[in-house]
């Protein structure tokens, strides 16, 4: 009877990691569910994915990722909250196997609460797709609005032929990082704003700075152009609304580590827009007496 069981449980074992096995990049996995209470933190890593594949070699390498992934790293698992655990049965290796395989359980968590299903003998310890949980670390990013800044202010309205300066707020400017984990292994995706485009609304072609705009200061010549910066060259008073859109739209590196490896991703925006009304300033020449 333990022998037929024994042979049930490694055809099971067989069968999901044909319905797993997927990826190239991969690293090895160990543990249990980590210590984690999926009730009292159920925001935690280990409670919302899972990226335990059987098989595999172990090996990892680095590697550029194009465009988004709907992947939460469960590596094939369907994005079920369940991944492989090395668990301690006291029985020996099948016959004929080992010593390097091992009994694991298939471990899952939902609702805050943990099951784990019969334990089986997998000959190679499982493999976590790396890419798939950077893919994960990515989508966590939360990466702020750019604040825009001008001189002169917006506010009522500024004049045609007068240099604007343009630059986003340091605070919204900076590196961003996010991590994802299952137990044994974490992978933190990092985003780094590189460049703003600023398009105006008035026509005029797009501007790309390569950094955040430098803000203007007191004492400087109001004549005087920006690095990074614009001249409206005619009235907003024809335009939808009155008014001109700005928008400043921040383009942002990501790059991912973990596990010994790493690699690039997709890149993210975050826009802005404000309203600029734009009036020109009409002289008025008295008669000479």
């Amino acid at each position: 009877m333990l022998m037929r069981r024994t042979a049930q449980l490694l055809t099971a074992a067989v069968s999901a990691a044909i319905v797993l096995m997927t990826g190239s990049l991969e690293a090895r996995a160990d543990g249990g569910i980590g210590g984690v209470s999926c009730t009292q933190n159920p925001s935690a890593p280990e409670c919302e994915i899972s990226a335990g594949t059987p098989g595999g070699s172990g090996g990892s390498t680095g590697g550029n990722q194009g465009g988004g992934s709907g992947d939460d790293g469960s590596g094939g698992g369907g994005g079920d909250g369940c991944y492989w655990a090395l668990v301690d049965v006291g029985l020996p290796p099948p016959p004929g196997k080992g010593p390097e395989g091992g009994w694991y359980s298939r471990t899952c968590v939902a609702n805050g609460l943990g099951s784990q299903e019969v334990p089986v003998w997998l000959d190679q310890a499982p493999t976590v797709n790396l890419t798939a949980l950077a893919q994960t670390a990515r989508s966590r990013l939360r990466l702020p609005s750019p604040q825009i800044h001008t001189n002169p202010t917006t506010a009522p309205f500024v004049l045609v032929q007068v240099p604007v300066w343009l630059w986003v707020d340091p605070a919204t400017w900076g590196a961003r990082s996010a991590t994802a984990s299952v137990p044994g292994v974490s992978v933190t995706a990092t985003a780094t704003p590189t460049r703003v485009v600023w398009s105006f609304g008035d026509g005029s072609d797009d501007l790309t700075c390569t950094g955040p705009g430098k803000p203007w200061k007191p004492g400087t010549d109001p004549r005087a152009s920006s690095p990074c910066g614009h001249t409206y060259t005619s009235s907003s008073a024809v335009a939808a609304g009155a008014a001109f859109r700005l928008r400043a739209t921040v383009t942002w590196s990501v790059t991912w580590s973990g596990a010994g490896s790493g690699g690039t991703l997709a890149p993210l925006t975050t826009t802005s827009t404000v309203s600029v009304r734009v009036a020109e300033s009409q002289a008025i020449v008295g008669g000479v007496r």
